[in-house]
């Protein structure tokens, strides 16, 4: 195994598994990717893999531009993996329609539809009658929709697969189920890693640590960004056909339909901590939210359930970039509910960073802006 990598990177999920491969794309090698499980099980795998900037978001701003801005690497990717692993991730471009059930639902739509069209975002205003033409298996109840052709979803963990099937062919090395307890730090500047078998010796240092991140010590400081964990449960049911075209929101949850017949629906949002249990209150909770959309799901059987932890930092930006203060060290965590989505353009521009030098504008608008502190003994490690 090797300990005294080029690039250490800390975290297995879609985040730290897309920065390796851009940075092996660039020209980094020696590649280590430490995971404190195995790699890619978190909240990665636990997602429904929206591509949803446009119904996500109620403004245009920074944050709406880094999140289109990332769907927009979509297409391009999916076509590489597919040609490098031959995994198809499943990228459906078909769109995504949000539903009104109520007066208030429409009061809603009719604000956020004045209010993106006046910023330029594609987005259709559609009656009752043209939403259950495009989805005829939608409740009679819903009194319209705004239809987003541009954003999308792909099968999450059909991603992740082919990410880690690509690391393994280009000789990326893993190393799971080794926590990261502390970095190390010397002469302000991050040398590695200790996790509880090994001190890991590295040029260069990312944290894609999720909701762990504020776990971490550097060296006997705390880091100096906070991340917590909220949780989130999902259902799925299954059909012998196709339901569903699009992925479809209400302002109470979402359906998300799979190529293979699932239907997943999701999702809770609970400051639980590092809980991942799925409670039946969680799941009746979803079975509801599924039958105000399609009111034949109420006697469907759910086939599987399970809950991943989002990390979330205040106001629920993503943290991406160097730490002021520490030298040899990146950060790109805090996706919160946009880790799929952000993948692409957060590993493109940690890895051009890295690889290239080259400043990008989000640094400055998403990236750490506190020196971090520094712990006593600090060279001791």
């Amino acid at each position: 195994m090797e300990t005294n990598p080029e690039i250490l990177i800390v975290g297995g999920g879609v985040i730290g598994l897309s920065i390796a491969r851009e940075l092996y794309r660039r020209g980094s090698r020696n590649i280590l990717v430490v995971d404190s499980g195995p790699v890619g099980r978190e909240a990665s795998f636990a997602a429904a893999g929206m591509l949803a900037p446009n119904a996500e978001n109620e403004v245009v701003d920074d944050f709406y531009h880094l999140c289109d801005e990332s769907r927009q690497l979509f297409p391009e990717l999916a076509s590489e993996l597919l040609a490098e692993t031959g995994v198809d991730i499943e990228l459906d471009t078909t769109g995504t329609i949000y539903a009104s059930f109520s007066g208030e639902d429409s009061e809603h739509l009719a604000e956020r539809y004045h209010r993106q069209t006046a910023a330029g975002i594609p987005v259709e205003r559609l009656s009752a009658k043209e939403t259950l033409a495009a989805e005829p298996c939608l409740s009679a109840g819903l009194s319209e929709s705004l239809f987003f052709p541009n954003d999308w979803q792909v099968e999450n963990r059909r991603l992740l697969a082919a990410l880690k099937k690509w690391a393994d062919a280009a000789g990326i090395i893993f190393l799971e189920n080794s926590p990261v307890k502390s970095l190390v730090l010397e002469n302000e500047r991050i040398t590695g890693a200790v996790t509880d078998s090994r001190t890991i010796s590295a040029g260069t240092t990312v944290l894609a640590t999720g909701a762990w991140t504020s776990l971490i010590k550097i060296a006997n400081a705390a880091m100096p960004i906070s991340v917590k964990p909220i949780k989130g449960q999902l259902i799925s049911f299954v059909q012998e056909e196709r339901k569903f075209r699009h992925v479809i929101y209400s302002p109470r949850g979402y359906l998300v339909p799979r190529a293979d017949g699932r239907v997943l629906a999701g999702a809770t949002v609970e400051d639980a901590g590092f809980d991942k249990t799925v409670t039946r209150q969680g799941v009746l909770r979803l079975q509801e939210c599924a039958a105000e959309i399609a009111p034949f799901l109420k006697e469907a059987d759910v086939i599987d359930s399970w809950a991943g932890l989002r990390p979330y930092a205040d106001g629920g930006r993503p943290v991406i970039g160097p730490i002021p203060g520490l030298d040899g060290l990146f950060i790109a965590t805090a996706h919160y509910r946009n880790g799929i989505l952000l993948a692409p353009l957060t590993a493109r521009i940690i890895a051009e960073k890295i690889a290239d030098g080259v400043e990008s504008l989000y640094f400055a608008r998403f990236g750490p802006t506190e020196p971090a502190a520094k712990g006593e003994n600090a060279g001791a490690r």
